[in-house]
């Protein structure tokens, strides 16, 4: 295979991260008050970060302080506790190795907070992630190009085939910003109506739907 650089999302996309977000987040809103949200609420408030997941939770009135004691509670919170219920989706380590094997640099870009998505990585992907980063340290918030094209300066500048995989509008806006392809997945938090409408073309059903998608440049038609 030509090299190619695949860089992913994380939440929803290579992980299951739902319940652990889902607990974590009524943890931190219920210290400060604020009633319990479900998990099918939470799903539809994350894609842009923490902070504005809060954000969609709280009533619009709630202080600048306020929110970022509620983000720092479930910072603290969760680092303590994301690994009790996350894991990959099915399929997802075999389709990593497949791609390194056939010599893909592999990298990581997501709006959860930078040192969550490093020890994630690390945990449940190890060396198959060459370069992973989050929120923070100066990057901005995906659809911000920012985190995809320093990741493409880390893995490789000058690579032409370069892919972003993911399973949000938010991503989709992001490669469109980087200006290079997207490939949705359908395991993720959204469906695949609410992706159409928000501009996806190539979708990707099972793990293993990635590797066809690129072996075959389904994602240039």
């Amino acid at each position: 295979m030509t090299e190619y650089i695949v860089i992913f999302d994380l939440d929803g996309t290579l992980l299951n991260t739902l319940d652990d977000l889902h607990i974590c987040f009524n943890y931190a809103i219920e210290k400060s008050g604020y009633p319990k949200r479900t998990i099918k609420e939470i799903r539809s408030f994350v894609g842009n970060g923490i902070r504005k997941a809060i954000e969609r939770a709280l009533p619009s009135d709630v202080s600048t302080d306020e929110i970022n004691k509620i983000v720092s509670d479930f910072k603290i919170y969760y680092i303590e506790h994301m690994l009790e219920h996350t894991k990959p989706y099915d399929g997802i380590i075999d389709m990593l190795h497949e791609l390194k094997q056939k010599g893909c640099k592999i990298g990581v870009v997501s709006n959860k907070y930078d040192d969550a998505v490093k020890k994630l990585c690390k945990m449940y992907f190890g060396d198959l992630v060459e370069y992973a980063v989050g929120e923070g340290y100066g990057i901005a918030r995906k659809p911000a190009p920012d985190g995809l094209n320093k990741c493409i300066n880390e893995l490789s500048i000058g690579c032409k085939n370069i892919i972003y995989i993911g399973d949000s509008e938010v991503d989709i806006q992001t490669a469109k910003n980087a200006n290079i392809p997207c490939i949705s997945v359908l395991w993720g938090f959204k469906d695949k109506d609410f992706l159409i409408k928000n501009g996806a073309k190539i979708f990707a059903e099972k793990p293993k739907d990635i590797i066809k998608i690129i072996e075959k440049k389904i994602y240039l038609e």
